[in-house]
């Protein structure tokens, strides 16, 4: 085994073993337990057990050392070096997180609360890491059990490696299906409108039927991933495609909220407007706000962008909580008893119907925002994005298209913000913090910058996932922050990125000639 390998070994298993003991700092090694623990149907409450089985940690241990084993294996040609690095890797991990397990175990058995220094490890945790054994058994077991388990990867990654399976694989399906064939079915369906307006057909029904079988967990769940693709799509318009940076988005979403909330709620003003009056005066205000916003704004750039409109998203969030606004905007009680929608007299304020609200509400925006996208318009958002002082060179009015981008987005997001505050009949300088413009920002990197698909996988990845994970709450930003780092390594254009638009055109072998209307003297 030469140096090289060897130290690139070494290396992932000090990696590695520092991330299994972060992951016990945190006792995310229980919370990953109990989740395998719940996906074999074994219930916790129902068994009365204060932790996890040891089954379960064994597994969640075994994967990370999988991990590990392959990462050191990786790059490498033979067997025996890839088995080597593994069994490197694997020991070396193992034996720190050994060392790291006695030590808490030997604190624990001492009677030494351990949770004054670090809050996570309760004595029943330090028990369970050490498998319910002595802290000398339970250090060998992680010893053996990554060891293996590194050496188990180096194996792994040799076979997924190999050539001649894939190839066969490769050969059948092409033998079965060509690249020609492939090729003209997928040119039929693109170009034929039947399997269009099929496809649009289904998946209307779909949408139709399944809010009424969901449930209100499932219609609550999805029907926030519905606001934040709207959210996403009207920040997808301002960053995605005319490239300017704006971190205070949370700002037009609380002022369609507040709008909505103060011209229909009882109190503070007794107004009691029509749900859709008050709708569309929501929206106009958002989008005016937006406008006023970039006049004196849209001139900067980048961070200096970024930074004012954070400012201005924080004093409004500000402004909001103050008791010197309780007059007027209520203050930090918020609003209550917020109207919701009526059609033709028939109150429409269930978990179904807000479903089928905020459906048509998410279809509208994707409908707008694709119809954008290739217009004039959008082009012109284009260009600014890829740079701005060619766009302006070649006639296109950077400050307008910019302004336009700004105030739609504004008013996508005042969309957003009045089916949130009808939804839950109340609002409050909470529901309006920064982290709503983080997340609508992760959503469209992880999703993919200005790609309309991109923007709904990324909902459904970062707000659907984690309220179905209920268990990885806690969790919430450790995720986002690994999420986004592994998607700048692995895909930095995002999970569904957008393609670069170009123009079909039709090449002929035999141009025409036009020699014959060429007229005398008149230029080739």
């Amino acid at each position: 085994m030469k140096s090289t390998n060897l130290r690139y070994a070494l290396r992932a298993g000090f990696t590695f073993a520092i991330l299994i003991i972060f992951l016990i700092l945190i006792a995310f090694d229980v919370t990953a337990s109990s989740m395998i623990d719940k996906a074999m149907g074994i219930d916790m409450a129902k068994t009365g057990a204060k932790t996890p089985t040891i089954t379960s940690l064994i597994f969640f241990l075994s994967l990370i050392g999988l991990w590990n084993g392959g990462n050191a294996g990786r790059g490498q040609e033979r067997l025996g070096i890839k088995v080597l690095a593994g069994l490197v890797a694997g020991l070396i991990c193992g034996l720190l997180v050994g060392v790291f397990s006695f030590g808490l175990g030997t604190l624990n058995a001492r009677g030494i609360d351990i949770r004054v220094y670090l809050s996570a490890l309760s004595p029943d945790s330090v028990n369970f890491l050490n498998y319910g054994r002595g802290p000398l058994v339970g250090a060998f077991l992680h010893v053996v059990l990554l060891t293996v388990s590194g050496v188990a990867g180096g194996l792994l990654t040799w076979a997924l490696g190999q050539k001649g399976w894939r190839r066969a694989l490769s050969s059948r399906l092409d033998n079965a299906w060509s690249a020609e064939s492939r090729s003209s079915f997928n040119n039929r369906i693109s170009r034929s409108p039947i399997f269009r307006y099929v496809g649009i057909v289904l998946l209307l029904t779909i949408l139709a039927i399944l809010p009424r079988q969901w449930g209100s967990y499932w219609n609550y769940v999805f029907g926030i991933v519905g606001i934040y693709i709207i959210l996403g799509l009207g920040l997808n318009i301002i960053v995605g495609l005319s490239g300017q940076l704006v971190l205070g988005f949370v700002a037009f979403f609380a002022i369609g909220a507040y709008s909505f909330a103060l011209l229909t709620a009882p109190e503070p003003h007794h107004l009691q407007w029509n749900f859709w009056v008050a709708l569309v005066v929501a929206v106009i205000l958002s989008a005016l706000t937006g406008i006023l916003l970039g006049l004196p704004l849209l001139r900067l750039r980048g961070d200096y962008l970024a930074i004012v409109t954070l400012g201005f998203g924080e004093i409004i969030r500000t402004l909001l909580r103050s008791d010197l606004m309780i007059p007027l905007t209520a203050g930090p009680r918020g609003v209550r008893d917020i109207a919701g929608p009526t059609i033709f007299g028939h109150p429409f304020n269930t978990d179904v119907d807000y479903m089928y609200l905020i459906i048509l509400a998410v279809l509208l925006t994707i409908f707008i925002t694709q119809r954008l996208q290739y217009a004039r318009v959008g082009r012109a958002w284009v260009s600014i994005r890829e740079d701005e002082t060619v766009a302006r060179a070649t006639g296109v009015d950077t400050f307008k298209y910019k302004l336009i981008a700004l105030a739609l987005g504004a008013a996508f997001a005042g969309i957003g913000g009045v089916l949130f505050a009808s939804k839950n009949q109340f609002t409050g300088p909470e529901d309006h913090v920064l982290m709503v413009s983080i997340n609508v920002l992760c959503i469209i990197v992880v999703g993919g910058m200005g790609s309309i698909p991109g923007v709904i996988l990324g909902a459904f990845t970062l707000k659907g996932l984690p309220e179905i994970l209920r268990d990885l709450e806690l969790y919430r930003l450790l995720a986002f922050g690994a999420l986004l780092v592994v998607m700048m390594i692995l895909r930095p254009s995002g999970l569904w990125p957008v393609g670069r638009p170009h123009l079909e055109t039709e090449i002929t072998n035999n141009p025409p000639d036009n020699s014959s209307t060429q007229q005398k003297g008149e230029p080739v």
